[in-house]
Parts: C-alpha cells; structure tokens; sequence
C-alpha cells in the first residue's frame, strides 16, 4: 500500500524572520506543529526534514542578479538601491542576517515536498514553511524574498513534466505565482482573495486571464470586502471544481493563507475558521478524482498566529491523514495551558468559532450577489467551451 501523506519541517525554517515586530511570524509554525503532537494526530516518522535549495533551482525562477543582491543583504550590504531595485530593504521585506539561508530552507520544504510525492510514492505532502507567494523573478516583495511555489512548479514542469494547478486561497492575491506562468499552457492558476480595490498587491482582477500560450488558463475570484463564510466557500467551491475539471493537472498545488479570517488584522474578510477546514476537505477530494491522489499543500500568509493559524494549518494536515475525527474533539488542555502565558489573546478551545463571533454585516446580501457574479465572470472561459462543445456534439 502507497504511504498517504508526508509533514515537511526542519527547525531551519524558524529562521526566516525580519524582525521582532513583524507580522511575519513563523512561531506560528512550531504552535502548528506543537498542536497536532499534543492531539497524537503527528507521528516522528510522518516528519520529513526540509533542505536548503540550491543556487540551481532558485535560478528555476530568479534571476541571477537578484539572489547576489539577497545574498549581499543577508551579510549585511544593503545598497541604497536595493529596495527600489530588488525590494530588499523595504518596511514590508526588511533585510535581515542569513536572510537567503532561511529563504532558501522554505524554498527546500517544498521542494522536498514536490519529491516525496513524485520520487518517493507519497500521495500528498505537506510544506506549512512555503506559500511565499509574492515573490518575483527579480524583485522582493509582500514579505516573500523567494517564490518556493513558483521554483516548486517550474522544478515539477522540468523533472517530472507535470501539468500544476495551482490553487491560491490567501486573502491577498497570489501575483507572483500568477506572473510566472502567465504564459504557460501547462500551469493553471486559480486565485480567490480579497479584491485588490481594498488590499495588497492590488491585482488579481477577473479579466487576469493569462497570455499568449497561457491565456485562458490564470483564474481570479476577487471577494468583496467583509464576505462571510457562505459565499467564500460557494466561489471557492464552484471555481476549484470547474478549474480542475477543464484543465485536467496531473498534481495539485494549493496555497493556504490562514488570512481570510475575521480576525485577522492585514485584512477585510469575514472568514471562521470553517472555511479553513472545508478548504482541504475539496482539494483531498479532487486530488483523488483527477490526479491520482497528488496534492501538494503550503502555507502562506496568517498573522493571528494564536487563535487562527495553528487550528487552520492543523486541519489541513488532519485531512491530509485522514484523522477528521478530531474536529469533534476539543483542543488539547495541555496546548492551551502552554502558550495561553505566552499571549494576550485568548486561544478557544474548539476547532469552530462561535457563531456570533462578530456583529452581522449589513450588506450581506449585497456583498454575496456581487460575489457571485464575480465569480460567473471569472468562468465564463470554462462556461463558453462547455457550450461550444456540446454545439461541436449536435453538429456530430
């Protein structure tokens, strides 16, 4: 029988951190880890070490001159140009010592990953350290020095000739992923966020559709401000099985920001923590169907790293093993006695959050119809070959 599901995390991926007041925090990473220990749902052999990615394969996407300028800052020569150049330096991506080191580990993690499913057998994988989304060919941006989503997809293109979809379901738009294979038939990115009228990077609109080659194959869900669980989940639910469906991947990537929540303090969603445990529930379910179980999962973008993070990324490794039972349990008492000193916030003790957690939205109705239609826009490619199949079929 194929092993079902392997955890990829070193110690090594702690590192990457500009400061101590940035909202980029990976302690969220050992409160995940942490939990699912103390739920006894996280064996020591389930636990894979993540690698430092070479020179090589962050060349898969960066540009040369850009990982000196990494490099350079990571000792400390951080050229006046640098942040309006390589955007290193900058108050969202500071530099900080061995800077590449702890990029180059999360890039590592998820390479690892891509490799315990196509070299080792594997049907899915699990990298929290990777998500790191906004990173571009030459340049640093939104917190995210190297793109190991978008190095892990071009390394997947090249060694193992895989057809990627990529599913993006961080609050902010996942723009440097989209970028990279703008022009790429054979990746398919499917993007649902918070519109860019309201939040970073300001992109990610429906009429994003790819170029050349690739046009036809970049998907945009653009949310409006305060959308709830209800219509996050309906676009979410009808992109994923449509997108999936229409481009047939061999592998399924998804990215998996735990930002969409309400309280999350980067943005406007009015996420629960439901969402987070439907998002895997879909993508364990489709991987199956269409690719033979292959499905590779990050992290991304979080910062309540106390009451959100560690239950959302949890739930995806808790689908991943097929160990959902524990959503009917309640958190460990010996977790929340752990960290509870450790912050103001109060850490709830249930995998769901009440459901008067926040007072209702006024234009609820109104928000979820905009959605909607969003949402039919965005699939009006898959909806016109639908129609013109069938057409092609009469006429035969």
């Amino acid at each position: 029988m194929m092993p079902e599901a392997a955890y990829i995390y070193s110690p090594e991926q702690l590192n990457y951190k500009f400061s101590e007041d940035h909202p980029f925090n990976q302690r969220r990473l050992s409160l995940t880890l942490d939990l699912l220990k103390e739920l006894g749902a996280l064996e020591q052999h389930q636990i894979f070490p993540a690698r430092m990615a070479t020179d090589q394969e962050l060349l898969l996407i960066h540009d040369e001159e850009y990982i000196k300028a990494v490099k350079s800052a990571s000792t400390g020569l951080v050229q006046s140009s640098y942040s309006s150049t390589f955007g290193i330096g900058t108050e969202d991506t500071p530099a900080f010592p061995n800077m590449h080191e702890a990029a180059a580990w999360l890039v590592g993690g998820t390479l690892a990953a891509v490799d315990m499913v196509f070299e080792l057998g594997y049907k899915h994988a699990l990298n929290l350290g990777g998500g790191l989304h906004h990173g571009f060919r030459g340049k640093a941006s939104g917190f995210c020095v190297y793109n190991d989503s978008s190095i892990a997809i071009e390394y997947m293109r090249r060694k193992y000739q895989a057809r990627v979809l990529y599913v993006d379901t961080d609050a902010h738009h996942g723009d440097g992923v989209q970028w990279a294979f703008y022009n790429d038939p054979d990746v398919c990115t499917l993007s649902i966020h918070e519109s860019g009228r309201f939040l970073f990077p300001g992109t990610g609109n429906v009429n994003e559709r790819g170029h050349g080659e690739g046009n036809g194959y970049t998907f945009n869900i653009p949310l409006e401000a305060f959308t709830e669980d209800e219509s996050f989940l309906q676009s979410y639910r009808k992109a994923f099985t449509e997108v999936v469906e229409y481009f047939k991947p061999d592998v399924i990537v998804t990215q998996n920001g735990a930002d969409a929540h309400y309280y999350d303090p980067l943005t406007h969603l009015c996420g629960t923590s439901k969402i987070f445990l439907e998002i895997p529930k879909l993508a364990h379910e489709l991987a199956h169907k269409y690719c033979e179980g292959r499905w590779i999962a990050v992290g991304g973008g979080g910062y309540d790293i106390w009451r959100v993070v560690p239950r959302a990324w949890s739930a995806i490794w808790l689908e991943m093993s097929g160990q959902t039972d524990f959503f009917k349990q309640s958190l460990p008492e010996t977790w929340l006695k752990r960290w509870q000193k450790e912050t103001d916030a109060v850490l709830p003790d249930s995998w769901y959050d009440q459901p008067d957690m926040y007072p209702p939205i006024p234009r609820k109705n109104e928000i979820n119809l905009k959605n909607e239609r969003t949402l039919n826009k965005a699939l009006e490619p898959i909806f016109k070959k639908k129609t013109d199949n069938e057409k092609q079929n009469v006429l035969l």
